[in-house]
């Protein structure tokens, strides 16, 4: 692998980790954002574990590629519901953004790690 490859890593699952804890322990932005997305509670601490666990499976990653790999499906994953929940409720572009560069960088890890 190469250092880019480990940098995108590290990123992702740094800010997929920060993300989950925020959703899991429930802070005020996260419950307002979840209430303005028209989604029920439970819906942002389940979405907070996926998220920890798919930053889990990045660190775990450095050291097993098929973690890796599992953690950028899951990453990727997560990030195509953001783009699409964000879609959903005609938030702005500047809104979007973030989720989605966070899902194409998983997407990218994972196309890294498949060659």
């Amino acid at each position: 692998m190469t250092a880019l490859t480990y940098v995108i890593q590290g990123l992702l699952a740094f800010i997929f980790f920060v993300a989950g804890v925020g959703k899991v322990t429930g802070t005020e932005m996260h419950v307002k954002n979840f209430e303005r997305w028209r989604l029920p509670n439970w819906f942002m601490f389940v979405t907070g574990a996926v998220e920890l666990a798919g930053s889990f499976l990045l660190v775990l990653g450095f050291w097993s590629v098929k973690a890796a790999i599992a953690g950028a499906i899951v990453l990727g994953v997560t990030g195509i519901g953001g783009v699409i929940t964000h879609m959903r409720v005609k938030d702005p572009f500047k809104e979007t953004v973030t989720i989605l560069v966070l899902a194409i960088l998983s997407f990218v890890l994972l196309y890294l790690y498949l060659q």
